[in-house]
């Protein structure tokens, strides 16, 4: 989730070409249809957002003090559903998973797409008194930067960035995507038969493009000569795009699909009607095709957050960079048990894994 918006597709048919850069104009903004995702195995505190239409005036902020509160007041902002089986879900489950062990209030502000309400939300909730408040996606970088000089005794942190804008409340966290795109792009090229990949991804910036990137670099290290050219749709959350997306990779031979963004949906569905692998990230993608999903680079946020709360218990409120990794267990490779996997494969993605974390593998940023 980004400030800027590249919207440049490399879509493989020119007729292609000119019909998604159309649909994409508007994409960006546009929230995903209802998703048949399950709802999170553990739900976030149902907490109402704070009502944008007033937003508070910085001479009302209060005093809390992190160190000493017996409990912590998170508040999570966030573009998409908490169920999206992607970015925010991560994120979600990241915050529930210590939920006891910090003592944590937690109140989540999903569907936030519009970076205009979210200011506002997120600046209430800081009036409001919140120890922490997570923007949970990086085109609400702006609005952190604007806000936490007004609210220096609350902490905030947002993502995936890796920007503190010097600010002594402000934390930032990435995820170097990258490293698990590459080892399910060496799977994915090993598992293709017409040597032929299909890659979706929203708009070429962030870990999104970091993923991207990745999963092409992973195919080449095993097939220098396959086909590994990325379509871009424009948007995060335009299901269709993504569909037509993997419709014309489909047509065009791929054989084997990835995604990243909460619109893969439309593109799982597609690999799930052509029974053909495909390869998730952000979260795991299983329930929507069991029989199709290989395995996802799931993020795992908790370790970032328990170095975020225990630097807020302690006194410090911002001023540090985290970056998830396959070597800190930020991110980790879940396979489908499902899926069946040659042995040959398995132990490929084992070995790349153990090399990146090891730092014997250098994956191309």
């Amino acid at each position: 989730m980004h400030r800027h918006l590249d919207r440049k597709l490399s879509l493989i048919l020119p007729a292609v070409l000119v019909a998604l850069v159309a649909a994409s104009c508007g994409g960006s903004s546009t929230p995903a249809p209802a998703s048949p995702a399950p709802s999170p195995s553990v739900a976030a505190a149902a907490s109402p957002a704070p009502s944008p239409s007033a937003p508070a005036a910085a001479s009302s902020e209060p005093s809390p003090s992190a160190a000493a509160a017996t409990t912590l007041k998170v508040a999570l902002v966030a573009p998409s559903a908490v169920n999206d089986l992607a970015f925010t879900q991560s994120m979600v489950e990241a915050l529930n998973s210590l939920k006891a062990k910090y003592n944590l209030e937690i109140a989540v502000s999903d569907n936030q797409f519009v970076v205009a309400t979210a200011a506002n939300v997120i600046q209430n909730y800081a009036s409001q008194g919140y120890n922490l408040i997570i923007a949970h996606g990086s085109q609400y970088g702006s609005t952190i930067q604007q806000l936490a000089p007004q609210f220096p005794k609350v902490s905030f942190a947002w993502g995936t960035a890796g920007s503190t804008y010097n600010l002594p409340n402000v934390f930032a966290y990435q995820a170097n995507s990258n490293e698990g795109g590459y080892v399910q792009g060496a799977m994915a090229a090993l598992l293709s038969k017409s040597k032929v990949l299909g890659v979706i991804g929203p708009i070429a910036v962030g870990d999104a493009k970091l993923y991207v990137d990745g999963f092409c670099a992973g195919a080449k290290f095993v097939e220098a000569s396959i086909s590994c050219i990325p379509v871009y749709t424009g948007s995060f959350s335009d299901v269709s795009l993504m569909a037509t997306a993997a419709t014309t990779f489909v047509a065009n031979k791929a054989d084997v699909l990835t995604g990243t963004a909460q619109a893969v949906v439309g593109a799982i569905g597609v690999a799930k009607s052509h029974n053909l692998p495909w390869f998730g990230t952000q979260w795991t993608q299983v329930s929507l095709a069991p029989s199709n999903v290989v395995s996802s680079q799931v993020y795992n946020w908790a370790p970032i957050l328990e170095q975020i709360l225990t630097e807020i218990q302690g006194g410090k409120l911002g001023g540090a960079t985290f970056t998830a990794t396959l070597g800190n267990g930020g991110e980790q490779i879940q396979f489908n048990p499902g899926f069946n996997l040659p042995a040959a494969v398995k132990a490929k993605a084992d070995e790349l894994i153990k090399g990146i974390t090891e730092g014997s593998v250098n994956v191309p940023q």
